[in-house]
């Protein structure tokens, strides 16, 4: 309110439209593509193995359709390959664009859509975190290091689990340990609007605790090669990334532990997959904060999900060194590791008794 009482909070709120999850939706993507009330001049956005794997599929079934599809083969989420991407969907005069592969592929397509203004359909070939939906993209920057920013949330996901359970089964795992570790992520959020005064979502934080408990709750059925255990992870992963919809932020699935993930991205990068260093760094922070830690540690071991420095490739001066730097990542955001961080003994400490190192 104003110093005449009057009510003056604005909030702006950007959400998929269209949402099509299950075995074979992939078929109705021209369909999906129609009903948006897409243009005839489309982009896809992949790379060279998951245009083998969805895009070709896609592309044939477009262009059947009476789309004219151009198609660009990105990398990682870097500036150089967004530019690439932002000129390609230029010179085919596209009206919208899909985004066919993993995360870096919709992250970049997120950054198409920001540049340019069209809209973008997600289509995940794997789940390895809970970006396919959110309004938030990672890029890294000229040094390498990974850097969150504000994006464009898709206008239409298409998540076909017929697809999804041929990747690499480490994916969904680490999909599972990034959702998991939203747990943390809410305790951090709490503790800053309680501390700092931080603005808050009660609806936000409600769909991502919501989606943590349920890749909790179905961990003991989350297995390699089975298409329904694909199934019980993607409604869970999408209700995450729309949560940072809602609450305009990525507060409600970022804190200390994405914090510890960060600092390993730096120090020690290409060891691990982001979601399996947040899981463990979950752990850890959810000791600090007092909660069930152990209850984390056991879902993200039934799952298959790394729950120790050795499971992640690293040392245990490696998970140590992150442990300290963590509160350096990100000082503008409040968490249980505060304004000083932790003591290197303080580190050891928590890492050894959580079985960490």
């Amino acid at each position: 309110m104003d110093m005449d009482g009057d009510f003056l909070k604005v909030r702006a709120m950007n959400f998929p439209r269209s949402i099509m999850l299950g075995h074979g939706v992939i078929q109705q993507t021209a369909d999906i593509c129609r009903s948006l009330l897409f243009g005839h001049e489309g982009l896809i956005v992949t790379g060279s193995q998951t245009y083998e794997a969805a895009g070709k599929l896609v592309d044939d079934q477009m262009t059947d359709a009476g789309y004219a599809m151009s198609k660009v083969f990105v990398g990682s989420t870097d500036q150089d390959n967004i530019d690439k991407a932002v000129e390609a969907a230029r010179k085919a005069d596209a009206k919208f664009v899909l985004a066919i592969g993993g995360g870096s592929k919709i992250d970049i397509s997120k950054m198409v859509s920001k540049e340019t203004g069209l809209p973008f359909v997600s289509i995940p070939t794997s789940v390895a975190h809970d970006g396919i939906c959110s309004d938030r993209a990672s890029i890294k920057t000229k040094e390498g290091a990974p850097l969150t920013v504000s994006a464009t949330p898709p206008t239409a996901i298409i998540g076909d689990t017929e697809i999804i359970v041929k990747a690499p089964y480490r994916y969904l795992a680490s999909g599972c340990a990034d959702v998991i570790s939203n747990l943390t992520a809410l305790n951090d959020w709490d503790f800053a609007r309680k501390i700092r005064d931080e603005e808050f979502s009660s609806s936000a934080y409600a769909l991502s605790k919501y989606s943590a408990e349920s890749i909790m709750k179905a961990a003991p059925v989350i297995r390699p090669g089975m298409e329904e255990s694909v199934w019980y992870v993607l409604k869970p992963v999408v209700a995450s990334g729309t949560s940072m919809c809602i609450a305009g932020t990525s507060r409600p699935t970022s804190g200390s532990e994405h914090m510890f993930s960060h600092a390993l991205d730096l120090l020690h990068p290409g060891k691990a997959m982001h979601g399996e260093q947040c899981g463990v760094g979950c752990i850890m922070m959810m000791h600090l904060q007092g909660g069930n830690w152990k209850q984390i540690r056991d879902a993200l071991k039934q799952i298959g999900a790394p729950t120790t420095a050795a499971e992640l490739g690293l040392s245990d001066e490696d998970v140590v060194d992150a442990l300290v730097a963590a509160n350096k990542v990100r000082k503008e955001r409040f968490t249980i590791l505060g304004d000083t961080g932790l003591s290197r003994n303080a580190a050891i400490n928590l890492a050894r008794t959580t079985g960490v190192i």
